[in-house]
């Protein structure tokens, strides 16, 4: 009994860990604001931020503009996860496919988002088209490198008994290749749907009529509402925390435990 209550002890320290953290960085927020006298508009305290971001919420003022983000990154995800795959694949097994595209696909990822987001604004204007490529490319390179690492890692002994069958093509991608790589997708998945997120913000700067990237740039220029540039914030943050564990969720539900 002693060794199971401990055991339910340590769970429960273990599940309240991520709130603990919280709570000491919310005191330590307020105690910073308190000590260093700061103004509302350098520094608000945190229960100015929660009213804001509650009447925010209750007024409309987020509400748009986080649902054109959320737009954004679901179609930028979706295209580039699905592109990742596909090219990852194409990657792992044909080795004169990964000599000719490598390059051009590390260049293309060693060029700062921050420089091609205004480049496609120019091209496509401020509507939901430039969010949605940018959000794609920021998404297809982690995706694709991690679909071939995982596709390389399949057991070769594996293949050669499934060719032994003679298994088609589609019989060992079905259910022999993909299923052993998900764990490795899955994981660069899980990093995609967070830049996805970053991808939309950084594109809404460099040009949007909607989304909580412009109100970011709103809340801190023209507006000069720091506690809505907090709240706006904190939008962005569970947005992405609540779209990475999504994506853990469905990594549960798909991935069998080892």
């Amino acid at each position: 009994m002693t060794a199971l209550r401990q055991g339910r002890a340590t769970s429960a320290v273990r599940d309240l860990a991520p709130f603990l953290a919280g709570a000491v960085a919310i005191v330590a927020w307020k105690l910073l604001v308190v000590l260093a006298s700061y103004p509302s508009y350098i520094l608000p305290a945190p229960e100015e931020v929660a009213g804001r971001f509650v009447s925010a919420w209750a007024d409309g003022t987020i509400a748009p503009h986080a649902v054109r983000t959320i737009v954004e990154v679901m179609l930028g995800f979706g295209i580039g996860a699905g592109t990742g795959v596909i090219v990852g694949y194409v990657l792992a097994r044909l080795p004169l496919a990964e000599r000719v595209l490598s390059p051009y696909i590390v260049a293309a990822q060693a060029t700062p988002i921050l420089a091609i987001a205004p480049l496609l604004a120019l091209w496509f204007g401020p509507g939901l088209l430039a969010k949605v490529l940018i959000c794609a490319l920021i998404v297809f390179f982690p995706i694709a490198i991690a679909t071939m690492v995982g596709i390389r890692s399949v057991d070769a002994g594996l293949l050669e008994l499934a060719r032994s069958l003679r298994a088609t093509r589609r019989q060992v991608v079905q259910t022999l290749e993909i299923p052993a790589a998900l764990p490795s997708i899955f994981g660069g998945l899980r990093v995609g749907v967070t830049l996805a997120v970053v991808g939309a913000i950084v594109g809404e700067w460099a040009g949007a009529d909607r989304g909580l990237g412009l109100l970011v740039n709103l809340a801190k220029g023209s507006l000069f509402d720091t506690p809505l540039l907090f709240a706006t914030l904190l939008t962005i943050a569970l947005l992405g925390v609540a779209l990475y564990s999504l994506v853990v969720l469905a990594e549960r539900t798909f991935v069998r435990p080892r």
